[in-house]
């Protein structure tokens, strides 16, 4: 979601595209901040998200400063998605998901006047294009796409949604006070419910859902980022085994809870955290570490303390359901949604297949088409067919303990940031 590709009126690119994790616009956000230091906290209000680097409005103003020659020839800024659906059908377009969170309107579901021009956009909000539900088709697959992807000329194009959305719609978690988890490269938990929610404040994420549905969600941004980083780092001669991960999983499961009192902070992301608090400087480490441990306890350690970031996300979200769903990557391994499971007190359910956010993409185009009454019907139909790993009273005590050596090394760290 978010970024900045810019084009044409052709849709043709007129630069490289810009990702949501660019920190180019850093700049400019701390020149707001200089200016007023309450300005996060007037982003939020309105988006009901933590302002990243890489959302669309504060790279958009970092370019019009430092590369007019680019917005010269800019008819459109778009995200990835619709910048690949403008290559497909020759339509610039926007869904709701997206326009509130490049910072928006998270109430209006809808961009926001006020954050325009908090990054002195008016005269350029022309690049923005047009809003729609996410849940309809207004274009189809152009000659020329048709051309080139085999597919027929005339094909409904849906307008689609954000990749958290669509992901939640089809993982089957679209109904109201209901959890899932996304525990992929960045590791998310959110809580959908039927009505915006700011609290707690300046803290994490708010995603505009179809359906009349809000995602409130927390963000540590590294998931499995930490485990692919402790191969190469820890294992690099396991690396390019195809079987990697079910060897590193056999290397820790005699380990005990708790990795022999070593714990990881797994803050891997060169732009620190957004939840359970802010901190741009957060980085990864391991504490408590002696001649003791080695690789088993190393690799149980990354694999515990991703798990406890989850729970910090979920305390902070002050969830009460009995269930999470769990996507990503690291729902594929038994032995770390068991660990989820244990470590949220909480049965994980994970859904069957993968590719979840293509999913959700799928369901919205079949809504939109009319072969579901609503979009929430849609997700609730492919809710039933999943894993469930009940969580284990028994190892509650221990992974207790294991949490409150995380909190409190997490503190230290985060104190002297």
């Amino acid at each position: 979601m978010v970024g900045a590709w810019l084009v044409d009126s052709e849709g043709q690119a007129v630069r490289p595209g810009i990702n949501w994790e660019d920190s180019r616009s850093q700049e400019i956000i701390d020149r707001l901040t200089a200016a007023d230091p309450n300005v996060g906290s007037r982003i939020f209000q309105s988006s009901g998200s933590v302002l990243q680097q890489g959302c669309t409005l504060p790279v958009l103003a970092w370019l019009v400063e430092n590369e007019p020659e680019t917005i010269a020839q800019t008819a459109y800024v778009l995200s990835y998605k619709d910048f690949i659906r403008m290559r497909l059908t020759g339509f610039a377009a926007t869904d709701r998901s997206e326009a509130s969170v490049i910072p928006g309107s998270a109430r209006e579901r809808q961009r926001s006047e006020a954050m325009i021009a908090l990054f002195g956009l008016e005269e350029h909000s022309h690049f923005l294009p047009p809003v729609f539900d996410s849940e309809t088709v207004q274009s189809s697959l152009s000659s020329e796409a048709a051309a080139l992807t085999g597919l027929p000329q005339g094909l409904p194009v849906g307008i689609g949604a954000g990749d958290v959305a669509a992901t939640v719609i089809g993982a089957g978690g679209l109904d109201a006070n209901g959890a899932t988890a996304v525990l992929g490269t960045t590791c998310m938990v959110g809580v959908c419910h039927d009505k915006p929610v700011f609290t707690p404040p300046d803290v994490g994420l708010l995603f505009s859902l179809p359906g009349d549905v809000w995602y409130r969600s927390m963000v540590n941004v590294a998931g499995t980022l930490n485990l692919d980083w402790a191969i190469g780092a820890l294992a690099p001669d396991l690396a390019s085994n195809p079987d990697r991960y079910q060897l590193i999983t056999a290397m820790v499961e005699g380990v005990p809870i708790g990795a022999r009192e070593l714990t990881y902070l797994p803050y891997l992301s060169e732009s620190g955290i957004i939840a359970p608090v802010v901190s741009l400087d957060a980085r990864a480490q391991f504490a408590g570490l002696t001649s003791l441990h080695g690789r088993p306890e190393l690799f149980r350690a990354v694999f515990e303390g991703v798990a406890l970031a989850m729970r910090d996300l979920l305390d902070v979200l002050n969830f009460a359901g009995s269930e999470v769903v769990l996507t990503g990557g690291g729902s594929q391994s038994p032995f770390w949604s068991q660990m989820i499971a244990d470590i949220l007190q909480r049965d994980v359910v994970v859904p069957h297949g993968t590719q979840f956010g293509a999913r959700g993409a799928a369901l919205l185009v079949a809504t939109a088409l009319g072969h579901f009454p609503d979009i929430r019907t849609a997700s609730r139909a492919v809710a039933g067919n999943a894993k469930r790993y009940r969580s284990n009273p028994a190892m509650r005590s221990e992974y207790e303990s294991a949490l409150q050596r995380y909190r409190g090394h997490r503190d230290r760290l985060l104190s002297k940031n």
